[in-house]
């Protein structure tokens, strides 16, 4: 059932279409979207040509659960752990440039060509209940701060003398990645149908806050 749940994330992503007219649409949603958030400031991306996106064909593989007990200031809940692993092709190529805006606009360009593949995900996750007091009840999800990532990478910088592979990229890169996944590891999902949607912002507000 997991598995389904992925593919229909990765049916929606494509707009439900097969084959290369899907593969597109996926492409240019994942492109809009980089360019969406790129940098701005001394050091900036120019625009990011996504090549191609594998979405993979599996999902985490979820085993070892447990019940933990959580003290609250009020009463004992009950959280769920478990340990996750994804291992999959889920792969991404893109090309852009980054851009020197020093001593002015646009001093000089960098072009960059990568491919980011995923080699391995692992994370203890927890599933934590609402406090039947609570105003918009939700389920939160989150992953351990202490989670397995490995990624490969190849790349190539330079428009002449073309450096290959450099060891530095790949740490940023994998660095930027782990930073986001910390920062956002925690997921609330509300509950359907037991509040309204102002309840519920309000709710998210507050759990933001802590």
């Amino acid at each position: 059932m997991y598995i389904q749940v992925v593919d229909v994330y990765r049916s929606k992503l494509r707009d439900d279409i097969v084959g290369p007219e899907g593969d597109e649409i996926a492409r240019k949603r994942i492109e809009d979207y980089a360019n969406k958030v790129r940098p701005v400031g001394f050091l900036v991306c120019d625009h990011i040509k996504i090549h191609s996106i594998d979405l993979g064909v599996a999902a985490p593989r979820l085993h070892s659960a447990q019940l933990k007990p959580q003290e609250s200031p009020q009463l004992l809940l009950t959280e769920i752990q478990f340990e996750t692993t994804y291992i999959d092709t889920l792969s991404i190529s893109l090309s852009t440039s980054y851009l020197f805006n020093y001593p002015m606009a646009s001093f000089a360009r960098l072009p960059v060509s990568l491919t980011i593949s995923l080699s391995q995900f692992k994370s203890s996750i927890s599933i934590s209940p609402p406090p039947p007091d609570a105003l918009a009840p939700v389920l939160t999800f989150s992953i351990s701060p202490n989670f397995t990532l490995d990624l490969t990478t190849t790349s190539l910088m330079g428009s002449r003398a073309k450096l290959a592979n450099v060891p530095k990229l790949h740490e940023l890169i994998q660095h930027q990645v782990r930073r986001i996944l910390a920062v956002r590891g925690t997921w609330k999902v509300v509950l359907p149908g037991l509040v309204t949607s102002s309840e519920t912002q309000e709710q998210m507000k507050k759990g933001m806050k802590q």
